[in-house]
């Protein structure tokens, strides 16, 4: 599959021009129209000296201008970085600098930030500023523009202006499947880290070959042909864009020539009215954080949605726990729930299997396997760390050192090693212990904090949860919560949640202390954040 993944959405395109490709907030654009702005996107970023392997920043909410700017990198041959919009200060400066920033699309509501971080990186020549006010408007939630003063040497225009001034052509670049692209790992464990793509790899690994429930696609004809074929599907995506599975949740849907629906802020009630309003049959999450939430608003109003179009949800990015689950079935008996495990790092592993209790087993992809300290891959009823190898990146984007130690070469055969435990089962399936990182030593015992959060979560008064380890004289480490209850759940003490997870864990593994909190902090995408959890239960002991 020697294509650039813009070049495969247009062929896409070409065979449904008149579908709708994508819905945001009121603005809708078909196939044909998406296909236009991303070569009017490409030819601007040309125009502007913005050369093949170029890195461009997008530092969007979820946006047309977030979906043609992706596409339209990608037709320039430019990278494309996506930029986390919750970020501010110190990972917001490594981020710029260490991406090595040409250009930057920029929102309005970020624009001040994205100048005041500028000067760390020196590469960065070119702005685009897209949204409410653009340049001449109430940029970066107001006061006077011109107090946002990107370095002299930064040309900084309106992202409409610019983009409607371009031809809809595609420049002739020679693009291909060794075109690059970035994505940007979360940061929750430390400073993000840039996954560097090639197209062709990431089309088979992240995406599966164009096809998560049957062989990989081998050919853009392959891949037209079953688009052309599949009626119109609408995709919700309520996942942020500049996060990994919502790059990989886009193109999914593109090269299913799907109807796309994004809304700029995540929001229980607006998901569940465009779920309605658009016949929506796939919803994409990420995780509790998102599904939880939903499943709150559709079962407090059940007679408010007509869901009877909603078929699949789908998380990637963090699992839903069994208590999660069985309040989406509860809402909707028919829904076929899929939760992929995989990274920023090596796309799709496989699918997860999980009951009510215990840690989720991986049935995973055939080039997916455990390995152990000496990459050696381990037998039956081993520990190691999962691995993959085949379609994988090719390391962390300036970083030689984290690149060898992430994605080592043996014997020819490049490897994605990641920090996740786990044990291989006799029917070869994984079972999935925890990152290495967040694993707790108490006396001596491994606690991973998700199973304690499941049993935490499994609690009808608990919204949300995250377990993380605090120092200990006796034993090392013990095991401590931060709990976020629901609203009304009325006065549920830690003693009741103690009680209530000893009936699922063993003994060691119940929070010695729990901390009640009135939100849990976790990245914009639904991942936990323990250097925050940490953090409380510092403040608190």
């Amino acid at each position: 599959m020697d294509l650039n993944l813009a070049d495969l959405c247009a062929a896409v395109a070409d065979a449904v021009p008149d579908r709708c490709a994508l819905v945001c907030d009121g603005q809708r654009l078909t196939y044909r129209e998406l296909t236009s702005r991303s070569e009017q996107v490409a030819q601007h970023l040309a125009a502007a000296g913005i050369r093949p392997d170029e890195t461009v920043g997008l530092y969007l909410p979820n946006s047309a201008a977030y979906v043609e700017s992706l596409l339209g990198c990608m037709v320039a041959r430019a990278i494309p970085v996506n930029i986390n919009y919750r970020y501010t200060g110190q990972e917001l400066a490594h981020l710029f600098a260490s991406a090595k920033l040409a250009a930057l699309v920029v929102d309005a509501e970020y624009a001040r930030l994205a100048a005041e971080v500028a000067a760390s990186c020196p590469t960065l020549r070119h702005v685009l500023i897209a949204g409410n006010g653009d340049v001449d408007g109430n940029v970066g939630g107001g006061g006077d523009p011109a107090d946002i003063a990107f370095p002299a040497s930064v040309t900084v225009l309106s992202y409409a202006s610019a983009v409607d001034a371009m031809p809809a052509f595609r420049p002739d670049l020679s693009r291909s499947g060794d075109d690059r692209l970035i994505i940007y790992t979360g940061g929750t464990t430390g400073l993000p880290k840039g996954v560097l793509w090639r197209h062709e790899d990431f089309f088979f690994s992240a995406l599966a070959g164009g096809n998560h429930y049957g062989a990989p696609r081998q050919s853009a004809a392959e891949v037209v042909a079953a688009a052309a074929a599949t009626p119109e599907m609408g995709y919700l995506l309520a996942v942020p864009l500049m996060h990994g599975s919502g790059t990989y949740t886009i193109f999914t849907a593109f090269l299913l020539a799907s109807k796309v629906v994004i809304t700029r802020r995540f929001d229980a009630a607006r998901i569940a009215r465009l779920m309605q309003d658009e016949q929506i049959m796939l919803l994409a999450v990420v995780g509790d954080a998102m599904a939880r939430p939903i499943a709150d608003e559709l079962a407090a109003r059940p007679d408010q949605y007509d869901l009877s179009s909603w078929l699949v949800i789908g998380s990637g990015g963090a699992l839903l726990s069994p208590s999660v689950r069985e309040q989406l079935l509860a809402v909707r008996p028919e829904l076929f729930i899929t939760d992929r495990f995989g990274s920023s790092e090596t796309g799709t592993d496989g699918q997860i299997e999980r009951g009510t209790a215990g840690h989720p087993r991986l049935i995973p992809q055939p080039n997916v396997c455990v390995v152990d300290d000496n990459l050696r891959q381990v037998g039956a009823g081993e520990t190691g760390r999962i691995a993959k190898s085949g379609h994988v990146p090719l390391g962390y984007y300036g970083d030689e050192a984290a690149t060898a130690a992430t994605f080592p070469v043996i014997d020819g055969v490049r490897w994605a090693v990641l920090g996740d435990l786990a044990r291989v089962e006799p029917d070869s399936s994984i079972v999935v212990l925890g990152r290495g990182s967040t694993c707790i030593n108490t006396g001596g015992e491994k606690v991973f904090p998700e199973e304690v959060e499941q049993a935490l979560k499994a609690h009808h008064a608990v919204l949300d949860a995250l377990v993380a380890g605090i120092p200990d004289q006796r034993f090392g480490e013990r095991v401590a919560a931060v709990v976020e209850l629901r609203p009304g759940a009325g006065a549920v003490g830690a003693e009741v949640l103690r009680e209530h997870c000893r009936a699922a864990v063993a003994g060691y593994k119940v929070p010695a202390r729990i901390e009640f909190v009135p939100a849990i902090v976790r990245s914009p995408s639904g991942k936990a954040d323990y250097r925050w959890a940490r953090g409380v239960l510092a403040g608190g002991a």
